[in-house]
């Protein structure tokens, strides 16, 4: 295990408050460095942690303008297009997790790694939520023998925002992506135009317009399953807490069906969701991938490697957790 800080570059935004409060809360001795835009916002986030510092990074300097100064891990919190967090990370030869590139972006992550695959571990951390709907997906699919389709409805709610680097990948999610990959009888294929458009239906039962979206959980799913039939699409709106009158909340559905294990015919509707919102899950993802790609987890550090979140999350460290932070899941 390093005794080097984990920097946070986004530390001061919503994901990484979130991520540096359960890092310092299961790990009162781990030095972070919290970096943000905004000096004085890194200070004050930095000022209510034990064993934190508030750093200004230069994403266009190859130290970040950190010099020789030892970091232990990167996360990358925000749409990094110069891959700055990534470079620094592979020269240090430290774990880097990302949470913004979709996977038509994961070319130069990918790229950086085949050209050095043993640097240091690289984590595509662009599951939804960073590991809130694979793990659950994935332990929900225990009870299946042969899978033949998942499907994932994704609920923000319109109030659920964060700060401008949240806003403009929030943007670009919803309306720069060209298309969207899907499964469909075991082909891999680009939903546009009217085919990117769905319908879902929320926790309460309301229907409501949907887009075809492409986080790494399409892939992951498919491969980790064999599922012929893998899709995710997005919607947002009012949530199904506040259609009730209480306060908004995030919510994914996980629509499972196949054969159980005595090859009888097998439905399963289930929904994750957290009272606050989506930000409290990721920086969940983002704590527990850091704490196992560092060792802070008892573990030993992760070797070089290319990875997805729900492969270094243990499911039942992740439930536990999950469950301690106020997050549900529900049988539909």
């Amino acid at each position: 295990m390093s005794s080097h800080p984990i920097l946070l570059i986004g530390g001061s935004g919503i994901v990484g408050r979130h991520a540096a409060r359960y890092l310092r809360d299961a790990h009162p001795e781990a030095p972070l460095l919290i970096a943000g835009r905004d000096r004085d916002r890194a200070e004050a986030v930095a000022h209510g942690l034990a064993k934190a510092e508030a750093v200004t990074v230069d994403l266009s300097a190859d130290d970040l303008g950190l010099g020789d100064r030892p970091v232990g891990a990167v996360a990358v919190l925000f749409a990094d297009d110069r891959l700055a967090g990534l470079r620094f990370a592979r020269a240090r030869g430290v774990p880097h997790i990302s949470i913004s590139p979709l996977l038509q972006e994961i070319g130069p992550e990918v790229g950086s790694y085949i050209h050095s695959p043993a640097a240091a571990p690289v984590i595509l951390g662009t599951e939804w939520l960073v590991g809130a709907t694979t793990v659950p997906a994935l332990a929900f699919a225990k009870r299946f023998s042969r899978l033949d389709s998942i499907s994932i409805a994704a609920l923000l709610d319109d109030e659920d925002t964060g700060g401008p680097a949240q806003t403009v990948d929030l943007e670009r999610v919803t309306r720069t992506a060209p298309a969207a990959l899907a499964r469909r009888e075991g082909r891999f294929v680009w939903r546009t135009g009217d085919d990117a458009e769905a319908v879902i239906r929320a926790i309460d039962g309301t229907e409501m317009a949907a887009t075809a979206l492409s986080p790494n959980d399409v892939v992951a799913l498919a491969m980790a399953t064999d599922a012929p039939n893998v899709e995710f699409n997005l919607a947002t709106g009012v949530s199904s807490s506040r259609r009730k009158g209480e306060p908004m909340s995030t919510e994914i559905i996980i629509a499972l069906a196949g054969e159980d294990h005595d090859g009888r015919p097998l439905r399963t509707l289930h929904a994750v969701m957290h009272p606050e919102g989506q930000f409290p899950l990721t920086g969940l993802g983002v704590a527990m991938a850091l704490e196992r790609a560092t060792g802070l987890d008892g573990g030993p550090a992760l070797p070089a490697g290319l990875y997805f979140p729900y492969q270094l999350l243990d499911p039942a460290a992740y439930f536990e957790r999950f469950g301690q932070i106020g997050g549900k899941v529900l049988t539909l």
